[in-house]
């Protein structure tokens, strides 16, 4: 067979749902937990509907192929491969979906299952389901590499794989190659992310030396693969196998607490293959499994997300991050590197070892044998396999043979004493190609798992201050806020070096730039106590961008070149020592600058760019540069436009570059930075797309090349074009719109562009006063009034002016039904009555209609105001489709509207009636697109379900759906994670005890409510600092104080009302109805005691 690589890009159609267009408004998600880490979205559009059309679509794909593998790479759909075949066995190494299906999983909306998912700078990618760059090569070794990458739009960072297969080798490789092109530190994380099909007879394969997993950011621990204690709320006491699909029965994740080894795997023992992930544990030290479940639950999710390709799990591979969330710094300019390898494997099953050239798997039979097991990835002639013993030393195995990827190599021999120490050698020549020395596992401690930060106050020193609130920012922490530990710090030691130069870098990125000099000037100061020369320069650097950023220029010269006395800032300050001269036109000391920026930082591909355009000036022949620049990074789009002005291939750029302005923003700024205007307007003059910060960049350029006249047309442009989608969110961009503001008489569109920024970086008080000046100066502006009532409910908590703001930018864009849901929710947080409400969504039914969120609101209104027919009717005849995390509002409304028709039922002398409701409650229709957790309780069915046998006077049926009803969980316990159950399922404990004529456990049941309600009442209430997943994509923020005691007083009343103290229990429940009125608990349970 030939050996030999193809690499070569077509059409490709596969069947697509669709979904609907992102939203046009920009969306601040100030306390959304994804992940582990902030669900913040701004700068990015939200899609939040999913469409249930599907019609075939053609994607540009780049196809891979030798002899033994086929890899699909789609870069229109986040680069990811879509498909991995192993040609020697027909076997879809990675879960293949043949359709693209689409749910609303990822941080910004869609995301699908299947294929390699490569997520960065966290998880998942904002942008999964997004175009990014791409190009593909053929290499001189034979091998062929498609490279697909994007800079991130959210932080900055640039992001880039490079796909590859090689002619003879059954692997795909993947380089990681990540860039902070900014120059401010950055964080990140990497999970290639690939799914694997499942059934009962695969099992994940994770290292030998793993005896325990974690749960995401640490906070649960589990022994492995037996777990033996509870997990995810499952009991697996009994000890459990959670290796094996089949066992795990809800949404589980768990990540490897340590191992030594390179690997982890997944296989199917029935067609003997799967996959396996080698990379260096060193700098790979992630390996995780996920899987919705192997239950109601999981199969609901699969049917989301595919027709006929079944379950999958995620097998997930970490580099530089060993949890989610795990983050790792990477400094000003700073390139991090790695390389990834997947590979089928057939045969081995449990393998002991794993390297890219084989696997090997070593056990004991079952008749006094010793099973050995090796597959190889390349075809090695005449290799020689070894088995030895240690102690005593003895040769237990040997034999050559010609090993291949086409099938797998099995030997048996009589087993030694104990296989525990025995060594398996597998080498060609004088290649090794992998080794395998037994593990014998021993009993060693089970990791603590870990625990929440304390508060500022309860810190002990200024040092934990300091390394708590860049933990918060490293790992981008959803709801606690770093400044409280840096101010906390600093007033206890207003001269920490550390505190100053941290709290003065998270003022510089939330757009603060005078606030933030002084704090670095304080560090400096601090610093040079006792003489001029620190020991570290970032303290210098960091001023110095703040100086520049305020105009100081020679300020800023001063303190960058003293930032280049240290090491770890020589090559960012020399850049922008760079910069500086060139944009005075000293291009000749500014060539000098770059060459020592790369020096100390040879992959800095800012500076490469900077030193090619300064070629370029001094009529010098970059071309050799450019060469080996784009040999490092062929996607580096400011090295491409300098290619293309030297070679003159502008369409090749463009095409690079894509449509999106996004890209043409970040080369322009480059430019600008350096003083090439010229450069920055000729990239922002081939960008076609209608973002108006195209029009303002040129603007600002005219401003700094003295040429009003043209800054102020731009400027005018700007202003005229449509806002939907213009989020701008660098800080740089800052001084950019307020040029405008500064130059045009009156610039409403900038005011607004700088409210949706500063809100955005915290400044609440200056983006009200924009958003104010915006409406001022331009009527129907809806957005800025919509971001007025949202500022001034949560900043203000002015309620009464924010639904001012929010009526107000209804009637101007009366037809938006985002802003009818957020008037809604707007509404509830008013306390407005469900009447009102519920007539208010009645007027707009085509607007209610259109979005999953709002009509599920519209159906809890008709629920709150004992509509129960039209709710459920309305539930039984759309196709719903939550969030992930959001599961349950859909199915607790089907229930709700189940059980209220079932009492009525009951109350008419109609138990036949009432038990088909309540048994429909029991499970779930497809429609509803949520499944049924184990966990869900069924107390209050079942409690019915035996009244109603009861009137129907089968008195066995009745004890048996008492005694169901009284059974479960005894104690109450907080509603923390998302699939936490309220505990108002005691009270039915409670009242099915009472039937069964057991008062004394009724009476435990109401006390527990009573004793959990009086005892949780007054404790302030705080985000969960571990909170996984708080997908609520609300702009008016949750009072989770008034949550919290609400819930108390909820189960004070049911307790109250289980004891026969109807008007205590009535108090309670009209105290709650004060509070929110559609707090459906009490509406349902009021009319009992009135």
């Amino acid at each position: 067979m030939a050996k030999h690589v193809r690499i070569w890009e077509e059409d490709c159609i596969i069947p697509t749902y669709s979904m609907a267009p992102p939203e046009k408004s920009p969306l601040f998600i100030e306390k959304r937990a994804y992940q582990g880490s902030t669900g913040k979205v701004y700068p990015l559009p939200v899609t939040e509907k999913v469409l249930d059309d599907k019609k075939d679509v053609s994607y540009r794909a780049v196809y891979l192929e030798n002899e033994y593998l086929k890899v699909c790479v789609l870069p229109e759909l986040g680069g990811r491969i879509q498909r991995a075949y192993d040609k020697t066995n027909g076997y879809d190494f990675v879960y293949y979906n043949h359709v693209i299906k689409p749910a609303l999983v990822g941080l910004t909306g869609p995301w699908i299952s299947g294929g390699i998912e490569f997520n960065w700078p966290q998880h998942h990618r904002p942008s999964t389901y997004s175009p990014v760059d791409y190009t593909f090569t053929s290499n001189d070794d034979g091998s062929c590499t498609i490279y697909v990458g994007e800079t991130d739009k959210m932080y900055g960072t640039k992001g880039m794989a490079a796909i590859s297969l090689y002619p003879g080798k059954a692997y795909i490789e993947i380089k990681g190659q990540l860039y902070n092109h900014t120059d401010l530190p950055q964080t990140f994380l990497w999970w290639a992310n690939p799914a694997v099909p499942v059934n009962d007879d695969t099992f994940s394969v994770f290292p030998p030396d793993v005896h325990a997993v974690m749960d995401h950011g640490k906070r649960a621990v589990s022994t492995f693969p037996i777990a033996t204690g509870e997990y995810y709320k499952c009991d697996y006491s009994a000890g459990v196998d959670i290796s094996r699909y089949k066992n795990v029965k809800v949404p589980t994740s768990y990540m490897a607490a340590h191992s030594d080894y390179d690997f982890i795997g997944n296989y199917d023992e029935n067609l003997e293959a799967g996959l396996l992930h080698v990379a260096d544990h060193h700098v790979s030290p992630g390996k995780k499994q996920w899987t919705w479940g192997n239950g109601d639950f999981g199969r609901t999710w699969d049917r989301n997300l595919t027709e006929t390709d079944g379950p999958y799990i995620e097998l997930m591979t970490g580099v530089f991050t060993d949890n989610q969330p795990d983050f790792t710094w990477l400094k000003p300019h700073e390139e991090k590197t790695f390389v990834q390898y997947f590979m089928p494997y057939k045969g081995v099953g449990r393998v002991g070892n794993a390297t890219r050239e084989a696997a090997v798997g070593l056990s004991e039979g079952t008749d006094g044998t010793a099973v050995l097991k090796v597959y190889t990835t390349g075809v090695y002639e005449q290799a020689k396999i070894q088995v030895t013993q240690k102690n005593p030393q003895a040769l237990l195995y040997e034999n050559t043979a010609d090993l291949s990827p086409e099938t797998s190599y099995a030997a048996s021999f009589p087993a030694p004493e104990r296989l525990s120490g025995c060594t398996v050698t597998v080498s060609c020549g004088n290649k090794v190609l992998v080794e395998y020395t037994v593990y014998e596992k021993q009993p060693e401690p089970i990791p603590e798992p870990a625990e929440p930060m304390k508060s500022p106050e309860e810190m002990k020193s200024t040092e934990e201050l300091y390394l708590a609130g860049t933990h918060l920012e490293q790992y981008r922490h959803a709801t606690f806020e770093p400044a409280d530990y840096y101010l906390e710090g600093l007033k206890r030691d207003s001269t920490d070096i550390r505190l100053n130069n941290s709290y003065g870098l998270l003022l510089y990125k939330r757009g603060r730039i005078k606030d933030s000099i002084p704090y670095f000037r304080a560090a400096i100061k601090k610093q040079t106590w006792k003489n001029p020369n620190p020991y570290s320069g970032e303290c210098w650097f960091n001023l110095g961008l703040a100086l520049m950023a305020d105009g100081q220029k020679e300020e800023a010269y001063d303190a960058f070149y003293k930032a280049t006395w240290s090491a770890e800032t020589q090559s960012s300050a020399f850049y922008w020592l760079a910069c500086l001269a060139s944009e005075k036109g000293a291009y000749e000391d500014a060539l000098d600058f770059a060459s020592k920026s790369m020096l100390r930082n040879w992959h800095n591909m800012k500076a490469r760019s900077l030193k090619a355009a300064l070629l370029r000036k001094l009529g010098l022949d970059p071309s050799a540069l450019l060469k080996e620049s784009l040999e490092i990074d062929p996607l580096y789009m400011s090295c491409l436009y300098e290619q293309a002005v030297y070679d003159g291939r502008f369409d090749y750029w463009k095409e690079k570059m894509r449509g999106e302005s996004h890209n043409y923003l970040e080369v322009s700024l480059d430019y600008i930075n350096a003083g090439f205007y010229e450069d920055a307007l000729s990239v922002l003059n081939a960008c076609k797309d209608s973002n108006p910060m195209c029009q303002y960049y040129q603007g600002y350029i005219h401003t700094r090349r003295n040429e009003p006249d043209k800054a102020i047309s731009f400027f005018t442009q700007a202003e005229a074009a449509s806002p939907d989608y213009c989020f701008p969110n660098r800080v740089e961009e800052i001084r950019i719109l307020e040029t405008a503001v500064e130059l045009l008489p009156e610039a409403p569109m900038a005011h607004y562009y700088l409210g949706n920024l500063l809100y955005d970086k915290k400044q609440y008080e200056s983006a009200i006063a924009h958003w104010e000046k915006a409406v001022e100066q331009k009527d129907g502006l809806a957005l800025a009034h919509r971001n007025l009532a949202i500022a001034c409910y949560n900043k203000l908590q002015d309620g009464t002016r924010a639904e001012k703001e929010m009526k107000t930018a209804c009637a101007i864009d009366p037809d938006y039904p985002r802003f009818l849901l957020e008037y809604d929710q707007l509404a509830a947080r008013l306390n407005q009555s469900n009447t009102e409400r519920l007539e208010r969504l009645e007027s707009r039914p085509d607007l209610v209609h259109d979005r999953d969120d709002l009509y599920l609101r519209y159906i809890t209104l008709l629920n709150c105001t004992g509509k129960w027919e039209a709710a459920l009717d309305a539930l039984c005849t759309h196709h719903f489709h939550p969030w992930e995390g959001g599961e349950g509002k859909a199915s607790t409304q089907y229930r709700y509207a189940l059980i209220r028709l079932a009492q009525r039922e009951l109350e008419a002398g109609r138990p036949h009636d009432a038990l088909t409701c309540l048994t429909a409650t029991l499970s779930y229709p497809e429609n509803l697109g949520e499944g049924k957790l184990p966990n869900v309780p069924d107390n209050e069915a079942h409690y019915y379900m035996g009244i109603a046998y009861r009137q129907m006077k089968e008195e066995e049926k009745a004890t048996e759906y008492f005694l169901l009803a009284a059974s479960g969980p005894q104690k109450p316990g907080s509603v923390l994670y998302y699939n936490d159950q309220p505990s108002d399922f005691i009270f039915y404990q409670g009242l099915a005890n009472l039937e069964l004529g057991r008062p004394e456990a009724a009476r435990k049941a109401f006390h527990q409510l009573i004793f959990y309600g009086e005892k949780h009442l007054f404790d302030e209430a705080a985000y969960d600092f571990f909170a996984v997943s708080l997908p609520e994509i609300e702009v008016f923020q949750d009072d989770i104080q008034l949550r919290s005691t609400q819930y108390c007083n909820y189960l004070r009343a049911l307790g109250a009302l289980g004891l026969g103290e109807n008007e205590k229990a009535a108090g309670l429940f009209r105290e709650l109805l004060e509070k929110q009125a559609d707090y459906q608990g009490a509406l349902a349970l009021l009319d009992r005691v009135e």
